[in-house]
């Protein structure tokens, strides 16, 4: 079971989504702006960050960069899910540091097993980094 932040401000899209990913065993923390989804995220940071990318109070690429120039919150997962289709703002999505852009509508499966692909690449990521402290100390000493 991953913890995930939904921002989403749709009512439906948000529930179906929500929906979707609790009954796949997550645990789906929905916020419908960008700026109580940052709050979210950075008093818990999830496994990972679903965001809209236009939102009221605070934009998903306004989330995105807040995200990825904080340490605590660079190695989350983020996934754009939005109506935003141009080629244009996916790259700049990209370019920003989302890990993965999916246009609505879309399929429930397909965001399902990106979100959980997402999850499990993190957590192969992040896996082991409890003894880099100690790494740390080995490599700055003088041989």
């Amino acid at each position: 079971m991953a913890r995930i932040i939904l921002a989403e401000d749709d009512e439906i899209v948000g529930e179906i989504v929500r929906d979707t990913l609790m009954d796949a065993g997550h645990a789906v923390g929905w916020c419908k702006d960008g700026r109580s989804a940052l709050d979210a995220i950075r008093f818990r940071p999830p496994h990972l960050a679903i965001l809209d990318q236009r939102m009221p109070e605070m934009s998903g690429i306004e989330v995105l960069r807040s995200m990825r120039i904080s340490k605590e919150l660079a190695m989350v997962p983020v996934l754009m899910l939005t109506a935003v289709r141009t080629d244009a703002d996916q790259s700049i999505a990209y370019y920003d540091g989302a890990d993965d852009y999916i246009t609505k509508p879309c399929n429930m499966e397909q965001l399902l097993f990106r979100a959980d692909r997402l999850i499990k690449g993190a957590m192969r990521r992040t896996s082991g980094m409890e003894g880099m402290p100690q790494l740390s100390k080995m490599v700055s000493r003088p041989v």
